[in-house]
């Protein structure tokens, strides 16, 4: 969907505009941004140079759109100054998301977002997807921690080896019994 693997079989439209043949910079100048699961930010480099490599697609409006992620994320302003690699996993998330929100997207794909952070981190991280789609940006987000996924998401489709084996309304099959039994386990006991 963002333009770095080539489409073998199938569609992909974003609207009405095939994205089959784009270049990931055209797909992002679309209004679709990608967050990868690792290696998202910049490691050396400072909050707010990584928030300026963010803004590639329209420099010029970099500078505003930077200010309007500090005041919508404090804790980027706070470190600003700071090399990504000193932030803990939750705040790289976060700077790793701001980053694909300085193309202004209308949708954001999020690559398993909470792995490797604490509940608490992936905690917090979940309520800032909430935010960012409460703000209207649509999310599409692959994620194992399946109860909270399906607890976020409006609709939901689960993969078995690469192959959707259900999809639909999310809270429908968070409630599915079957659902529950094969794919959250312990965790829909809870």
């Amino acid at each position: 969907m963002a333009g770095l693997v080539r489409i073998r079989r199938g569609r992909v439209l974003l609207g009405d505009a095939e994205m089959q043949g784009r270049r990931a910079r055209e797909i992002a100048a679309m209004g679709l941004a990608f967050v990868p699961q690792e290696q998202n930010v910049f490691p050396r480099m400072s909050v707010a140079e990584n928030l300026e490599m963010g803004g590639y697609l329209d420099p010029k409006r970099a500078p505003a759109r930077i200010e309007a992620l500090f005041a919508r994320f404090p804790m980027l302003r706070e470190k600003r100054r700071q090399a990504a690699r000193t932030l803990s996993g939750g705040q790289r998330q976060v700077l790793a998301m701001a980053m694909a929100l300085m193309v202004e997207p209308r949708i954001l794909l999020l690559d398993e977002p909470s792995a490797g952070l604490s509940p608490n981190a992936a905690a917090e991280l979940f309520a800032t997807v909430r935010a960012i789609n409460a703000s209207g940006v649509a999310i599409v987000m692959v994620e194992q921690n399946a109860v909270e996924a399906l607890a976020l998401a409006h609709r939901a489709l689960i993969l078995v080896d690469g192959r959707s084996v259900r999809d639909g309304a999310a809270a429908a099959l968070a409630a599915d019994p079957d659902v529950r039994r094969i794919f959250l386990g312990a965790a829909a006991e809870m």
